[in-house]
């Protein structure tokens, strides 16, 4: 079944409640702040279990999935839709599937071309449990900052502004949130945007479905620090992954502190699927023009 790329709205406005009309005219705050709140609490969960990696796994994926159930609540709630095509359950394994096998390819790439070109110093067998308890801390951080950037920012704001503005202003946003991190920078934080924000809000565009950019997010966070156990965008703390890679050289190959998110490599291997999957979205008629004022 072709998803749709606008809301199911089967109850016209006239049916509603004065207070569900106002709640639905402010959707995007709302959903925005809650989601944003439900982050939050993922991530002080996921910090406070980060020491167990046994007791990490099943919690990381539980929020998982309490992340998904309040999207789909507040969102049915809030927007008055009977029906989530962003969330269709027919999507599920195979949007998660093929986002994971991509975002797990793009960072060995990554990784590669690093090595090739004398970037890592050492690569060192580190921990197995600290690697199954990683699966569930990037499971649970990569659905709710793609149900918060892709299923609130990028698709309310593109109903009202276009694809090109939202894919903009979502991933300026999303590189902006990683400013926050110790090691963060400006450039690190640009470099996000445009790799990681514009790479999964084009999954997006081109799928009209979030299971695929979970999929994506997910595996890249995954490989990044669970895999070769390089500490995520500008995070002090080195994670307990499956090795340990140490890296060095200048930071137009390594990221620098950032780490290798901030580095050409990483830029210029993101760019390629970024620019297939907009193709394809264009082909598809799934890029919306900037709806015109009456």
């Amino acid at each position: 079944m072709e998803p749709s790329v606008f809301p199911d709205d089967s109850r016209s406005p006239v049916e509603l409640s004065e207070g569900r009309r106002k709640l639905r005219r402010f959707r995007f705050p709302v959903l925005f702040v809650s989601l944003f709140a439900v982050m939050l609490a993922v991530v002080g969960i996921d910090t406070l279990v980060a020491p167990l990696p046994l007791l990490a796994l099943p919690i990381g994926l539980g929020l998982a999935a309490v992340g998904v159930l309040v999207y789909q609540r507040s969102s049915r709630f809030v927007e008055v839709r009977d029906s989530l095509p962003e969330l269709a359950v027919e999507d599920r394994w195979s949007g998660l599937g093929r986002g994971t096998l991509l975002g797990f390819a793009l960072f060995c790439a990554v990784v590669l071309v690093v090595l090739v070109f004398g970037g890592i110093d050492d690569l060192s067998w580190n921990s197995f449990p600290g690697f199954l308890g990683l699966i569930g801390m990037m499971s649970s951080v990569a659905v709710m900052e793609e149900l918060l950037f892709r299923g609130v920012l990028f698709r309310i704001l593109e109903e009202r502004a276009g694809t090109v503005i939202a894919l903009v202003v979502s991933s300026l946003l999303f590189g902006a949130t990683h400013l926050v991190n110790v090691n963060a920078t400006l450039w690190g934080a640009l470099a996000i945007g445009l790799t990681g924000g514009a790479m999964l809000a084009s999954a997006y565009t081109a799928t009209r479905s979030l299971w695929f950019p979970i999929g994506l997010h997910f595996a890249w966070n995954f490989t990044h620090a669970g895999v070769f156990g390089i500490a995520v965008s500008g995070s002090n703390d080195v994670p307990n992954g499956l090795f340990r890679t140490t890296l060095s050289g200048p930071s137009v190959l390594t990221g620098g502190t950032f780490g290798p998110e901030a580095s050409l490599v990483a830029l210029l291997v993101c760019l390629v699927p970024t620019t297939i999957l907009l193709r394809k979205a264009s082909r598809a008629g799934r890029i919306l023009p900037r709806p015109r004022r009456a």
